[in-house]
């Protein structure tokens, strides 16, 4: 099992790989959540702000005052526009952390497999060597008593 101290090395450093990718895809996953959140929050001030401004009615106000409403209305819009574009970034890396995961993942089992492999073979030629050495402790016996026979029988 010497040979497969390489392997064993190779193993460990791909569970660590796979273990930072998982949790670079969580940190991600979270990003998103923390973006999608602050989406809700603009989109709800934004409703509320119209929602006021509904309630009130523009009847007696000054066009100074409606001017002012329709510009910051306009920018929540753009912030809302931005946010969407936050997200999609944030999800394009999401992406990209659960590719290079399932990456780790498969590097890994893979090496699992030669492992598994690997101590599978070493097991069959121990059991090979046994059986060999249970076949001449046999065959010798035979041959004792096969000579015993013989040098009783002379």
């Amino acid at each position: 099992m010497a040979d497969s101290s390489g392997l064993l090395l190779a193993i460990s450093l791909a569970e660590r790989k796979r273990d930072a990718c998982s949790r670079q895809l969580m940190q991600c996953q979270q990003s998103v959540q923390s973006a999608d959140m602050q989406m809700e929050q603009l989109r709800s001030y934004a409703g509320e702000t119209d929602g006021r401004w509904m309630s009130r009615g523009a009847a007696g106000l000054s066009v100074e005052l409606m001017k002012h409403h329709y510009q910051f209305s306009g920018r929540l819009q753009q912030a809302i526009d931005m946010q969407h574009g936050v997200i999609a970034n944030l999800q394009r890396q999401v992406d990209g952390a659960r590719q290079q995961l399932l990456q780790a993942e498969t590097r890994l089992s893979g090496l699992n497999a030669v492992l598994k492999k690997r101590r599978l073979e070493t097991e069959q030629r121990a059991r090979k060597r046994e059986q060999a050495g249970m076949d001449e402790m046999a065959a010798q016996l035979f041959a004792r008593t096969q000579a015993q026979h013989t040098h009783r029988d002379a």
